[in-house]
């Protein structure tokens, strides 16, 4: 009878072999999807909506420019300024600017335009001088936030 058991026990063995590769095989197909997307989204709390990381190649593909938010003296008082390449409008008509608070990362903020003037925005509120600004790629980084997919 011992016998029996340990044929029935190793026939049960080796009938899940191919069950755990299935699982292996599986989590590798998950891990390489997750290598291979181009953009991570971190949803944040608070003031800033969302922080985008891309990865280098998806940084190159869309091309991403950023400039300097500067302090300029306007009409006496002091602003701060963009290009106005940086502005985004979203649906409700509210202005941002994708700040990069570090290489490949992406934070939307908040911005309150006081005017434009030619390609600068003449900015009432905004990111600090100095922060660097997305003024290529922006509407990209906004379609990655909302979780857009080329189909």
């Amino acid at each position: 009878m011992k016998a029996k058991n340990r044929w029935i026990t190793t026939a049960l063995f080796i009938a899940c072999l191919p069950l755990a590769s299935c699982k292996q095989a599986a989590d590798t197909a998950a891990d390489e999807e997750q290598e291979s997307r181009p953009a991570t989204v971190e949803h944040l709390e608070g003031a800033e909506p969302a922080r985008v990381t891309l990865t280098a190649k998806a940084a190159e593909r869309i091309d991403i420019q950023t400039a300097p938010v500067s302090d300029t003296q306007v009409e006496g008082k002091q602003r701060k300024m963009i290009p106005y390449a940086a502005v985004l409008y979203d649906t409700k008509g509210d202005t941002w600017a994708w700040i990069s608070p570090a290489p490949l990362t992406f934070v939307r903020h908040s911005i309150a335009i006081d005017r434009i003037d030619g390609d600068k925005a003449v900015l009432s509120d905004g990111p600090d001088a100095g922060t660097l600004v997305v003024t290529v790629g922006a509407t990209e980084l906004f379609g990655s936030e909302l979780e857009f997919e080329e189909e």
